[in-house]
């Protein structure tokens, strides 16, 4: 991951949910022209959610990861390509073992040419895949970003053996 400074060129925003949002933004940590990443809940009701309330399903926010990148070293087609390839895009409100709402495969755009990529790509994917693929595509409406314990999660070190780790302690 590139480190933000000051004299970063232009950078874009894109927000993807595909599941706990811990694997996500590694995923998207990882790459070369990601200038920061965030954890946090979009497409929802409630104004600035505390996890436990998007957890009981009642806000209708999604577990999403806010990308920012360096489009001169990195394109937006390109963290989609990454996004598709890091979740199962015909699960409805799941991913592996977490399921609610909150884990639905969503992509939130901030322009009208996120929009067309975005719905371009999932046209490639569909093609290729046997079950049709659930990711809707949403205007981004509000990130509200998660507590601070969850930003970049998965990056700090853990205690307590395996049932602290199951735990997320």
């Amino acid at each position: 991951m590139k480190n933000a400074t000051e004299t970063d060129p232009a950078t874009e925003v894109a927000t993807f949910g595909a599941g706990c949002f811990w694997q996500v933004e590694m995923a998207f940590r990882e790459l070369d022209g990601v200038v920061d990443t965030a954890v946090g809940y979009e497409g929802g009701t409630t104004e600035n959610p505390t996890y436990e309330q998007v957890c009981s399903g009642s806000t209708g926010h999604a577990e999403v990861c806010e990308v920012t990148f360096d489009p001169a070293l990195i394109s937006y087609e390109d963290l989609l390509d990454v996004f598709w390839r890091i979740h199962d895009p015909t699960q409805v409100n799941r991913q592996g073992p977490d399921v609610g709402d909150q884990y639905r495969t969503v992509i939130f755009t901030h322009s009208p040419a996120q929009a067309s990529a975005a719905e371009a790509s999932r046209e490639r994917v569909a093609a290729r895949l046997s079950a049709p693929v659930a990711t809707s595509i949403e205007p981004a409406t509000g990130f509200w970003r998660a507590e601070e314990y969850h930003q970049c999660y998965l990056e700090k070190p853990r205690s307590g053996g395996l049932i602290g780790q199951l735990l997320g302690r």
